[in-house]
């Protein structure tokens, strides 16, 4: 059975945003139980299944198997000095956007911090990836990506990093075109009324996937490196860190 892992950034336990994710994809993805879909949106089930699989987050190092001579034990270990040195990031607020034929959250101006952060994830945790197998790579429509997309396919086991990085939190599968517009003004509406507020990362999470399993929390790694600037650039956003 294949096992990966990846690092995501999850919004924190019992917070608005956690609720609003639950149940617009329709599952926890720290406990793996289903969620009802909220009154008026219950048709998410069609387009979200597989979302699903991933839960609600964002990505900050994709998944990867473990590097021969490497151990969870070891991959927590990293993630937790990486987030022990880490100050908090105020992302600020997020709103419903078409990422091509996919809907999901984004900030509404990211800030440099943000790109940085991601940064740090892909290369301190690339030494616990095994490298991608043909099947692996032929994965990621190769006819789609560009030079560069393929050269960071082929570096980093993703191509989606660095300059080519975009924070999002995945709200539903690949629409149709004529879909996208009806169902971004229902989310964008249904966004709204759960209130989040201001997005503020102070911790990251890894994640752990059997075989095809969804992906489950394996730990919360909280931000410790609480330095003067750092409070000071995310101090109205720190309620929105515990919130979500």
């Amino acid at each position: 059975m294949t096992r990966r892992y990846a690092l995501y950034w999850l919004p924190a336990p019992g917070s608005r945003l956690e609720a609003f994710g639950r149940a617009v994809l329709g599952i926890d993805t720290v406990s793996g139980d289903a969620v009802a879909h909220p009154a008026g949106l219950r048709d998410l089930a069609a387009v979200t299944a597989g979302a699903r699989v991933y839960g609600f987050h964002a990505t900050l190092k994709a998944p990867l198997r473990l590097a021969a001579g490497t151990t969870e034990a070891d991959l927590v270990a990293a993630a937790r000095d990486l987030a022990t040195a880490h100050p908090p990031v105020a992302v600020g607020p997020l709103a419903v956007a078409a990422l091509g034929p996919f809907l999901a959250l984004v900030p509404e101006s990211p800030p440099p911090g943000l790109a940085l952060l991601a940064a740090e994830c892909v290369a301190a945790l690339d030494r616990f990836r095994a490298p991608l197998t043909e099947a692996e790579r032929a994965k990621r429509r190769l006819d789609r990506l560009g030079p560069r997309g393929r050269a960071l396919l082929d570096r980093w086991g993703y191509p989606y990093v660095f300059e080519a990085f975009r924070f999002h939190m995945t709200l539903t599968d690949a629409l149709p075109e004529a879909e996208r517009g009806d169902w971004r003004a229902r989310l964008t509406e249904a966004y709204a009324a759960a209130g989040p507020g201001p997005l503020v990362i102070d911790a990251v999470c890894l994640l752990r996937q059997d075989g095809s399993e969804p992906f489950r929390l394996l730990t919360r790694l909280p931000f410790e490196n609480t330095r003067d600037d750092a409070q000071e650039g995310t101090q109205e956003g720190t309620q929105e860190g515990t919130l979500g």
